[in-house]
C-alpha cells in the first residue's frame, strides 16, 4: 500500500519518539543498576567475569564498557522500533480498507480495494470482495424476482381477462334475455362454460408451475417402465393423431426400460411435448420418439428425443421457449388455449429429476431432447 506524505511523516515521528523512549528506559535502567551496585557490598572475585563491568558501572565509566554490549542492547531496541512501526503501518492499512469500504457502501459495488497486503489482510480483502459480489448478486436476483412477479401478474391478468370478458358477456346476454331461442341460450351457456374451462386450465398450469419450480411438491419416486409409459401416451393421443392424419413412432433398442422417477410428473412432460408436436406438426407426418441409454460419468442416462416435422421455432423462440408465458406469435393467433407455461413446467419437472431438456429446430424438423438419470441418487 502506498503511504501518503502525512503518513510517512507520522511514521518517522513514531520512530523518533520510540527511540527516545528506549534511550530513556535504557538510561533509567542503567541508573537503577548503578545505584544498586553502589549500595550493595559485592565481593571482588577475580574469576567473576562481570567484575570489571560492575566496577565500570559503579564508577560511572560508561565509555569503558565493551562495544559488544552496546550491540546486544541495540538488537531489542531495533526490534521494538520495528514492532511499533509495523503496528502503525497496519493501522494505516486498516484505515485504508475502511475508507474503501465506505466508498463501496455508497453504491460503487464494482470498486475493488486497491493495494498490496500481507496474506492475513489480503484474505480479509478477498472475503470483502466476495461478500460484495454475493450481495450484488442477491440484489440482482431480488430485482429479477420483482420484475418476474410484475410480468407474472401482467401475463396472468391478460390471459384471464380475455376469457373472463367472454364469460361475462355471454352471461349478460342470458341475464338480459337477449337471445332468440332456447338453443341460442344453450349455445351461450356452452361458450361461457368453455371459456371458464380455459381460465381453469390457466390457473391449474400456474399452480403446477409454482409448486414444481419452488420444490414445494415432493416428487414421488418409484420404479416404472419408460417404454410402457410412452406407449400408453401414444394410445391416449390416438384420436387427435387420427384427426390430423399423424402418427407417433417409438424407436428403442429394448422393449422395456425400467428407471426411477415420478411417473405422474413425467407424463405431464411428454404430454406437453406430444401436444406441441401435434399442434405445430404437419398433417400426414410422423412424430418420432427415440429412446436410448448411455453410460456417462454420473451413471446411466436415459435420452429421449421427440421430433416433429413442421414450421420450425425462430432463433428468438429457441432462446425463450422454456420461459414462462412465452409463446410464438403464431401460437397467440390460435384458439388461445395455450398458457405458455407448458414447457416451463416440463423444464422444472426435468430439473427436479436432476436431468436436462433442450431444443433444436430448423425449417423442417423440431427436436426436444430430454436426459434423465436412470437411477436417482439420494442426497
Amino acid at each position: 500500500m502506498k503511504l501518503t506524505t502525512r503518513e510517512k511523516m507520522q511514521l518517522f515521528g513514531e520512530a523518533l519518539i520510540t527511540m527516545g523512549l528506549i534511550v530513556l528506559v535504557y538510561f533509567a535502567t542503567y541508573q537503577i543498576i548503578r545505584w544498586y551496585i553502589s549500595s550493595q557490598p559485592f565481593p571482588e572475585v577475580e574469576v567473576w567475569v562481570l567484575g570489571d563491568l560492575m566496577v565500570m558501572v559503579r564508577d560511572n565509566n560508561i565509555f569503558s564498557i565493551p562495544p559488544i554490549l552496546y550491540v546486544f542492547s541495540l538488537i531489542p531496541a531495533l526490534f521494538f522500533v520495528y514492532w511499533r512501526l509495523h503496528r502503525r503501518y497496519r493501522l494505516y492499512e486498516l484505515n485504508h480498507i475502511i475508507e474503501e469500504l465506505h466508498y463501496i457502501a455508497e453504491g460503487h459495488y464494482t470498486h475493488r480495494i486497491r493495494g498490496e497486503f500481507d496474506k492475513e489482510l489480503q484474505d480479509v480483502v478477498d472475503s470483502i470482495h466476495l461478500l460484495v459480489d454475493s450481495t450484488v448478486a442477491a440484489m440482482e436476483e431480488e430485482r429479477r424476482v420483482e420484475q418476474t412477479k410484475d410480468e407474472l401478474i401482467t401475463n396472468v391478468s391478460h390471459d384471464i381477462r380475455t376469457p373472463l370478458t367472454s364469460v361475462i358477456g355471454y352471461l349478460e346476454l342470458i341475464e338480459k334475455s337477449r337471445y332468440h331461442s332456447a338453443d341460442e341460450a344453450l349455445q351461450y351457456v356452452h361458450t361461457a362454460y368453455k371459456k371458464a374451462q380455459q381460465m381453469k386450465f390457466l390457473v391449474d398450469d400456474l399452480f403446477e408451475y409454482t409448486t414444481v419450480s419452488r420444490g414445494t411438491h415432493q416428487l414421488q419416486m418409484h420404479a416404472f417402465d419408460m417404454i410402457q409409459l410412452l406407449e400408453q401416451l401414444q394410445i391416449d393421443f390416438q384420436i387427435e393423431l387420427d384427426k390430423k392424419a399423424m402418427a407417433i413412432e417409438l424407436k428403442s433398442a429394448t422393449d422395456h426400460l425400467v428407471m426411477v422417477g415420478d411417473a405422474n410428473r413425467l407424463v405431464r412432460v411428454f404430454n406437453n411435448l406430444f401436444s406441441n408436436a401435434l399442434k405445430y406438426g404437419k398433417s400426414h407426418t410422423t412424430i418420432l420418439v427415440e429412446i436410448e441409454v448411455t453410460q456417462q460419468e454420473e451413471g446411466e442416462m436415459v435420452t429421449i428425443r421427440v421430433s416433429n416435422e413442421g414450421k420450425g421455432i425462430s432463433e428468438r423462440g429457441l432462446r425463450h421457449v422454456f420461459d414462462r408465458f412465452y409463446r410464438e406469435d403464431s401460437a397467440r393467433s390460435q384458439t388461445g388455449e395455450s398458457t405458455g407455461l407448458g414447457l416451463a413446467i416440463a423444464k422444472s419437472i426435468v430439473l427436479a429429476h436432476r436431468g436436462s431438456i433442450s431444443v433444436t429446430s430448423n425449417k423442417k424438423i423440431t427436436t426436444f431432447t430430454i436426459q434423465l438419470p436412470r437411477a436417482q441418487k439420494e442426497e
